[in-house]
């Protein structure tokens, strides 16, 4: 493919991710507009809410400013004060990180692979941009420069994810040559740290979302009842659910960081954690009804979730490591849990921080959980998990030789 072509496809790749990602709430806001308000509003209003909801998908920073008038007739003190929203709603971003994947992949089969990546995210960003000017409003200010910038950085890491992929697949490209001429110790205990942080995280995350879809089934009936004391009807609901379900991939994260121990907030001076639960006023969104209540006598049992997922991730790096390294001594245990526990824990630290920040005004200024505190207990919990598992399975290729004699 020509390198105009490779431009051109690259472009409409981009710009299809962007209407996908804008078009998720802009669909639902549509129907709400001519179900429930009959057309009455203007169209433009719903645009703009539209593009807000996926900008703060992306982690944009958006400033709310109630009306003077609509201020002054609540007489709430500082209700005519900006509000910002900094949480971001991951499932837009995860649903754009997917594309980009995606397109990244479609991207690598031009041969024009550094070409198409430019292209398709420098379009991307310049789409982000003209979306987020088009959102401006003194009721609703999203920053033009976040805006630019970070939905193209997701984009971005998907197009590269796609990328690297396709060149893992042919054998080609500088990293892999690069890692080739490094020393073989160097190499094989990188790679194992690397293997086994991330192995661990994924696990951590598995088992917070099996324990996010329990937490619906066993507390089904109170979400039920959150659902019919907002009175929203069919269409109302709808677009709610919507939005909860953008909201789903931070609920799993703040799960994951419960099961690590420091657990989250839902609003400054409550906490959600093995210990116990304390929640104040908090958002009345059905999703909420999910959460524990009170004190649990076996919520210290989920704190060796992340110990047990990085024992056996211990147990399933070790076979490779030896095959590289001959006899695991000692050292490269201590080493290799040390450096997989780091990658764990800053890797679950980063996802925790995505995953929380300021909801609204007063004490919604804080949800979600403490990244600083999520990372180092994970690192230690990662860290100790891995070097059990490493050193329980140094006699599993002696027992196997051993049975075959």
């Amino acid at each position: 493919m020509t390198r105009r072509l490779t431009a051109l496809f690259s472009g409409l790749e981009a710009l299809l991710v962007l209407a996908i990602g804008v078009a998720v709430p802009l669909v639902p806001l549509t129907i709400v507009w001519a179900a429930h308000f009959g057309f009455a509003p203007e169209w433009p209003v719903f645009w703009r809410a539209a593009v807000d909801v996926w900008l703060l998908g992306h982690g944009v920073d958006v400033v709310f400013t109630l009306d003077p008038l609509l201020a002054a007739g609540l007489g709430l003190p500082a209700a005519g004060d900006p509000v910002k929203v900094t949480i971001a709603l991951l499932g837009f971003a995860l649903l754009t990180l997917l594309l980009g994947a995606r397109a990244g992949g479609r991207i690598a089969e031009t041969g024009h692979r550094l070409l198409g990546s430019a292209v398709a995210v420098g379009l991307f960003a310049g789409g982000s941009l003209g979306v987020t000017w088009t959102a401006l409003h003194a009721a609703a200010r999203p920053s033009l420069a976040q805006g630019a910038i970070l939905p193209a950085a997701v984009f971005g890491a998907g197009v590269l994810i796609g990328v690297l992929r396709a060149r893992r697949g042919d054998g080609t490209g500088r990293l892999a040559r690069w890692l080739d001429d490094r020393p073989p110790l160097l190499r094989a205990g990188a790679g194992a740290a690397l293997r086994a942080g991330i192995g661990a995280v994924a696990i951590t995350v598995a088992v917070a979302s099996v324990l996010v879809a329990l937490l619906f089934v066993v507390r089904f009936a109170d979400m039920i009842g959150l659902y019919e004391t907002l009175h929203t009807e069919v269409v109302g609901g709808i677009a709610l659910t919507a939005g909860q379900l953008a909201l789903l991939p931070n609920l799993i994260l703040w799960a994951a960081a419960w099961l690590v121990g420091p657990g989250f907030a839902l609003g400054v001076g409550s906490h959600v954690s093995p210990v116990g639960t304390a929640l104040g006023p908090i958002p009345a969104l059905p999703v909420f009804g999910a959460l524990p209540t009170g004190d649990s006598a076996f919520g210290f049992a989920g704190v060796l979730v992340p110990v047990v997922a990085a024992f056996f991730v211990g147990v399933a790096v070790r076979p490779a490591l030896a095959r590289a390294l001959g006899p695991v001594g000692p050292l490269a245990v201590l080493g290799v849990a040390a450096a997989g526990g780091a990658v764990g824990g800053l890797l679950l630290g980063v996802l925790a921080a995505a995953s929380g920040g300021a909801a609204g005004p007063g004490r919604l200024a804080e949800v979600g959980p403490d990244p600083v505190a999520v990372g180092l207990v994970a690192a230690l919990e990662f860290a100790l998990g891995i070097g059990i598992g490493l050193a329980a399975a140094s006699r599993l290729p002696s027992r196997g030789r051993e049975s075959r004699r």
